[in-house]
Protein backbone atom coordinates (compact mmCIF):
# COMPACT_ATOMS: atom_id res chain seq x y z
CA UNK A 1 0.00 0.00 0.00
CA UNK A 2 1.30 3.55 -0.91
CA UNK A 3 1.73 6.21 1.37
CA UNK A 4 0.39 8.70 0.78
CA UNK A 5 0.68 10.91 4.23
CA UNK A 6 3.09 10.81 7.14
CA UNK A 7 1.50 8.49 9.62
CA UNK A 8 2.88 7.84 13.06
CA UNK A 9 1.89 4.03 14.63
CA UNK A 10 2.45 3.16 17.91
CA UNK A 11 3.96 -0.11 17.90
CA UNK A 12 3.49 -1.87 21.00
CA UNK A 13 5.31 -5.29 22.72
CA UNK A 14 3.32 -8.07 23.82
CA UNK A 15 4.28 -11.26 25.72
CA UNK A 16 1.82 -13.54 23.75
CA UNK A 17 0.17 -11.21 20.66
CA UNK A 18 -2.60 -13.78 20.11
CA UNK A 19 -4.14 -12.98 23.60
CA UNK A 20 -3.17 -9.11 22.90
CA UNK A 21 -5.33 -9.01 19.66
CA UNK A 22 -8.28 -10.68 21.77
CA UNK A 23 -8.19 -8.57 25.10
CA UNK A 24 -8.13 -5.45 22.93
CA UNK A 25 -10.91 -6.23 20.87
CA UNK A 26 -12.93 -6.77 24.29
CA UNK A 27 -11.55 -4.46 26.18
CA UNK A 28 -10.91 -1.33 24.45
CA UNK A 29 -12.65 -1.88 21.21
CA UNK A 30 -9.87 -2.38 18.73
CA UNK A 31 -10.71 -4.41 15.58
CA UNK A 32 -7.89 -6.80 14.43
CA UNK A 33 -6.49 -5.95 10.54
CA UNK A 34 -3.92 -8.42 9.61
CA UNK A 35 -1.46 -10.70 11.64
CA UNK A 36 1.41 -12.58 10.24
CA UNK A 37 4.43 -14.66 11.21
CA UNK A 38 7.90 -13.11 9.97
CA UNK A 39 10.77 -15.75 9.37
CA UNK A 40 12.32 -14.89 12.91
CA UNK A 41 9.63 -16.33 14.88
CA UNK A 42 6.80 -14.37 17.09
CA UNK A 43 4.20 -12.72 15.44
CA UNK A 44 3.25 -9.06 14.11
CA UNK A 45 -0.39 -8.15 14.09
CA UNK A 46 -2.19 -4.57 13.14
CA UNK A 47 -5.56 -3.35 14.93
CA UNK A 48 -7.77 -0.24 14.13
CA UNK A 49 -9.90 1.98 16.67
CA UNK A 50 -11.87 4.26 13.66
CA UNK A 51 -9.49 5.23 11.04
CA UNK A 52 -6.63 4.84 13.30
CA UNK A 53 -3.71 2.16 13.58
CA UNK A 54 -1.30 0.53 16.19
CA UNK A 55 1.05 -2.40 15.24
CA UNK A 56 2.39 -4.82 17.39
CA UNK A 57 4.86 -7.50 17.79
CA UNK A 58 6.19 -10.50 20.13
CA UNK A 59 8.36 -8.95 23.10
CA UNK A 60 12.10 -10.09 22.86
CA UNK A 61 14.61 -9.91 25.24
CA UNK A 62 17.28 -10.91 22.48
CA UNK A 63 16.30 -7.48 20.43
CA UNK A 64 15.72 -5.67 23.68
CA UNK A 65 11.84 -5.10 23.44
CA UNK A 66 9.64 -6.71 26.10
CA UNK A 67 6.20 -5.58 27.46
CA UNK A 68 6.28 -3.66 30.60
CA UNK A 69 4.99 -6.74 32.86
CA UNK A 70 8.61 -8.16 31.87
CA UNK A 71 10.35 -4.87 32.44
CA UNK A 72 8.70 -3.51 35.74
CA UNK A 73 8.15 -0.66 34.15
CA UNK A 74 6.62 0.98 30.83
CA UNK A 75 8.54 3.78 29.15
CA UNK A 76 5.69 4.87 26.73
CA UNK A 77 1.57 4.76 26.35
CA UNK A 78 -0.75 5.11 24.12
CA UNK A 79 -3.36 8.46 24.06
CA UNK A 80 -6.61 7.92 22.29
CA UNK A 81 -8.93 10.65 21.74
CA UNK A 82 -12.86 9.02 22.41
CA UNK A 83 -16.24 10.56 22.02
CA UNK A 84 -18.00 8.74 24.99
CA UNK A 85 -15.03 8.29 27.50
CA UNK A 86 -17.84 7.33 30.07
CA UNK A 87 -18.96 4.36 27.53
CA UNK A 88 -15.61 3.39 27.12
CA UNK A 89 -14.37 2.69 30.79
CA UNK A 90 -17.42 0.85 31.65
CA UNK A 91 -16.00 -1.53 28.49
CA UNK A 92 -12.98 -2.06 29.73
CA UNK A 93 -13.47 -1.92 33.61
CA UNK A 94 -16.09 -4.90 32.46
CA UNK A 95 -13.60 -6.45 30.70
CA UNK A 96 -10.72 -6.99 33.27
CA UNK A 97 -8.51 -4.19 32.46
CA UNK A 98 -6.82 -2.17 35.26
CA UNK A 99 -8.16 1.03 35.69
CA UNK A 100 -5.38 3.42 36.86
CA UNK A 101 -7.31 6.51 36.98
CA UNK A 102 -11.47 6.13 36.96
CA UNK A 103 -13.17 9.05 34.30
CA UNK A 104 -12.81 12.55 35.51
CA UNK A 105 -13.27 15.90 33.81
CA UNK A 106 -10.04 17.99 33.18
CA UNK A 107 -9.55 21.66 31.80
CA UNK A 108 -9.16 19.73 28.13
CA UNK A 109 -12.20 17.55 28.53
CA UNK A 110 -13.25 14.05 30.35
CA UNK A 111 -10.54 11.68 30.56
CA UNK A 112 -9.66 8.05 32.06
CA UNK A 113 -6.11 5.77 32.46
CA UNK A 114 -6.66 2.34 31.67
CA UNK A 115 -3.40 -0.51 31.49
CA UNK A 116 -3.73 -3.45 29.23
CA UNK A 117 -3.01 -6.84 30.35
CA UNK A 118 0.88 -6.32 29.79
CA UNK A 119 0.73 -3.30 31.56
CA UNK A 120 1.13 -0.84 29.03
CA UNK A 121 -0.89 2.43 29.70
CA UNK A 122 -3.68 3.64 27.80
CA UNK A 123 -5.16 7.09 27.94
CA UNK A 124 -8.71 7.93 26.38
CA UNK A 125 -9.85 11.51 26.62
CA UNK A 126 -12.36 13.50 24.43
CA UNK A 127 -10.86 15.42 21.77
CA UNK A 128 -10.58 19.24 22.20
CA UNK A 129 -13.32 21.26 21.50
Amino acid sequence: MPVTKTEIFPYIFYRDVPAALEWLTRAFGLKEEMRTTPPDGGMHAEMSLGDQRIMMGQGSKRRGMISPRESATATMGVFVYLEDVDKHHAQARAAGAEIVQAPYDESWGRTYTARDLDGHPWFFTTPPR
